[in-house]
């Protein structure tokens, strides 16, 4: 496994902690006869409530979403049964901890981008051990294009004004 899928994973399964201190209160009352009376006040805070476990995501909708995965680049890259399962368990581990980074961070976007950016290095880095340089080549030439990325064969049509070669 890879560093920072275990990083990843670890730091979406800690679970938040909360620290709490007491407070001495000074108060000053006045009684009905007109003098004031001091008084010390220990505050002590309300316990800690329990700690929220992470949320967890539906698993068949995980695992659905995996296969589904798994499925694809098998079809796509010619995947051997040994790679074929070593991919799935790799997929299976990401869409778990995006899926649970996304229920986790719903409301904090920039969290929920770098927890998918590092699982997905670390998802790639795990691919390349298992998949041929072959196969992976391929499906990285298959992720570019869905992911739009312009291959330098792909750039076509006139060159930009100012630039050699325009105007």
């Amino acid at each position: 496994m890879n560093k920072f899928l275990l990083l990843a994973l670890a730091f979406l399964a800690a679970p938040s902690l909360s620290m709490a201190q007491s407070a001495t209160v000074k108060t000053k009352t006045k009684t009905a006869t007109g003098t004031t009376t001091k008084a010390k006040t220990t505050v002590e805070p309300a316990p800690a409530p329990a700690s929220r476990p992470a949320p967890t995501p539906p698993a068949d909708k995980v695992e659905a979403r995996a296969n589904a995965l798994t499925e694809n680049m098998q079809n796509a890259l010619g995947l051997n049964p040994q790679q074929v399962e070593k991919v799935r368990q790799i997929n299976l581990t990401s869409v778990r901890a995006v899926e649970t980074a996304r229920l986790q961070y719903r409301q904090d976007v920039r969290k929920v981008s770098a927890v998918v950016d590092a699982v997905g290095r670390s998802r790639l880095s795990a691919l390349k051990d298992v998949l041929s340089p072959q196969q992976f080549d391929r499906y990285q030439r298959k992720r570019e294009e869905k992911m739009g990325v312009p291959s330098s064969q792909g750039i076509q049509g006139n060159p930009a004004p100012g630039l050699p070669g325009g105007e």
